[in-house]
């Protein structure tokens, strides 16, 4: 099995952190499986709409050449998720959002959802995916860090005192969450999942920390299996009518003509 995982930070800026996630990504990954990571440049670095919306048509285009080249499986892994239902309607190998994976995981152990991502401009796009997904009444609470994806470098680079100082962050962002109902936290990014990752039954008070990085991992590879097994797949009516070929190759040709005029050097 072949996954794809598209992430939404620079592969050299942030070099350590997509080292340490493809790493990770394939030692926990099933016998047989095997996770490509791919980055975005320029990455997602203005935090807003107009910056998720540039940098979801590439990842669908990267989508689009992923399943041309073979891959079994694409992951959004950039919890935000968008593009994912154009994904979802591009491709007929099986997609996975990270956010929507893990919310309605962690919907199935707890009632209260308490999300803790990396910047306070993406709390009201959290309640926009809850709503989205059906959990509007379940994520009760949004808060961010306050952080960029650099920040997380040298920790995992392996700076131990790095890697403290964000996990304290983190902890000191969640426990008003659970102080205020929350019985159940998520970090909304896989930048702060993969730092939680090596923390075996991390929980603030009473309340689990889901790690979103292997929630979507282990999604992708049980959607897989599931279409191998019985075939499988997303609804083809209204919600994710899949998308003819003059379609995907529109879109890819646009993509194409706007990479081609981008000036070099």
């Amino acid at each position: 099995m072949r996954i794809f995982w598209q992430s939404f930070v620079d592969q050299a800026t942030s070099a350590p952190y997509m080292a340490r996630l493809a790493a990770y990504l394939n030692e926990i990954a099933a016998p047989g499986t095997s996770v490509h990571v791919e980055g975005i440049t320029p990455a997602d670095r203005d935090f807003g709409r107009l910056a998720e919306f540039r940098c979801a048509i590439q990842a669908v285009d990267n989508g689009l050449a992923a399943q041309e080249n073979g891959f079994d499986a694409y992951v959004m892994g950039h919890f935000q998720d968008p593009g994912l239902y154009e994904l979802r309607s591009a491709l007929t190998i099986p997609v996975v959002g990270a956010g929507e994976a893990t919310l309605l995981a962690a919907s199935q152990l707890g009632r209260r959802l308490g999300l803790v991502t990396l910047d306070s401009a993406f709390e009201v796009w959290h309640y926009e995916q809850a709503d989205r997904y059906g959990l509007s009444g379940r994520v009760v609470h949004v808060t961010g860090m306050g952080c960029r994806p650099e920040d997380f470098s040298a920790a995992f680079a392996g700076d131990a005192a790095a890697r403290e100082r964000m996990l304290s962050d983190f902890t000191a962002c969640a426990q008003p969450l659970v102080d205020r109902g929350a019985d159940v936290i998520i970090p909304a990014g896989v930048l702060p999942g993969l730092l939680i990752a090596s923390e075996h039954g991390f929980k603030i008070g009473h309340a689990p920390v889901v790690n979103c990085a292997a929630v979507a991992l282990k999604s992708a590879e049980m959607w897989v299996q599931l279409q191998r097994l019985n075939g499988t797949e997303p609804s083809r009516g209204p919600s994710f009518a899949l998308a003819n070929d003059r379609a995907r190759q529109d879109f890819r040709a646009i993509v194409a003509r706007r990479q081609a005029d981008k000036p070099q050097g």
